[in-house]
């Protein structure tokens, strides 16, 4: 994979476009190996992932020319990465460490394509976890008067590392409009519970005080709007009546791993696409 590429792009959608890009590649002499499209008729917009290669070398500065071509006549906006180009991410976490642990070992193992720099929290528990991981690990408390300064920091440490995502392991303090707004579409949260059911501290408590039957989890994008920004993947669990509600918590807990792992990797391998207040995932 080390001369393979994949080109993300969107804009309106118009006839023409699929024929434009296949053609560029065609000219370059450069196979395509897996395409994916879609194009929304309620917003009009169309988006498209094109894995291709191998190319001749590493560099695909020679297809900048034509494709800023064709963005300038479609009102497109595209991006080509390196398949073997890893994403950066920086974890936040609080005192629940399940998918914190989960990605950690994902990513080590090679079931992540991601690289974690470093891990912000606002409490010291799982200081010994990063380090056992040789990462670099940020306590930042935070508390009202200081949540502006707090994610002060946490943008200098995305500056320092060259994060490109951030994501959010069970991280239980609500971030800022301003942190929000710099990172737009840069942010994933798991949500533990299945949205838009049962908000709040304990949903699965409140899941067991209603005699739900069945549970999940939510990996969504973080807006301004508490928990109300695009989701990415969703997942449940059956339960039933003999469950005790330390029980709907384990079970919740492991698909909460699963989910936050799904949008993390898909986000890593340029599959998320925004669409208004919805994704398109390839």
């Amino acid at each position: 994979m080390a001369d393979e590429h994949i080109l993300t792009l969107s804009c309106p959608d118009k006839p023409g476009i699929v024929h434009a890009v296949t053609g560029v590649f065609a000219d370059q002499g450069l196979n395509i190996l897996d395409l994916q499209q879609f194009s929304d008729p309620t917003t009009e917009k169309f988006f498209m992932r094109v894995h291709f290669g191998p190319t001749s070398t590493p560099s695909t500065e020679h297809l900048r020319g034509p494709f800023d071509a064709l963005a300038a006549t479609y009102a497109m906006a595209y991006d080509i990465r390196p398949v073997a180009q890893k994403a950066r991410v920086l974890i936040m976490v609080s005192k629940i460490g399940h998918c914190l642990n989960d990605l950690l070992f994902r990513a080590k193992t090679g079931q992540l394509p991601v690289d974690i720099p470093v891990i912000v929290s606002n409490h010291n528990d799982f200081a010994p976890l990063a380090a056992s991981y040789g990462i670099e690990f940020h306590h930042l408390p935070v508390t009202r008067d200081t949540k502006a300064a707090q994610e002060a920091q946490v943008l200098e440490l995305v500056r320092q590392h060259d994060v490109e995502l951030v994501v959010l392991a069970r991280y239980m303090q609500v971030l800022s409009p301003t942190l929000c707004s710099a990172m737009s579409g840069r942010i994933i949260n798991i949500h533990h519970s299945f949205l838009p059911s049962f908000k709040g501290a304990k949903p699965y408590h409140q899941a067991y005080d209603r005699g739900v039957k069945i549970i999940g989890a939510s990996a969504h994008f973080v807006t301004a709007d508490l928990d109300e920004g695009p989701i990415i993947e969703q997942r449940v669990a059956r339960v039933d009546h003999s469950m005790s509600a330390k029980a709907l918590v384990d079970e919740g807990s492991n698909v909460e791993s699963q989910v936050l792992a799904a949008a993390v990797k898909w986000y890593a391998e340029r599959r998320v696409f925004l669409n208004g207040t919805r994704t398109v995932i390839f």
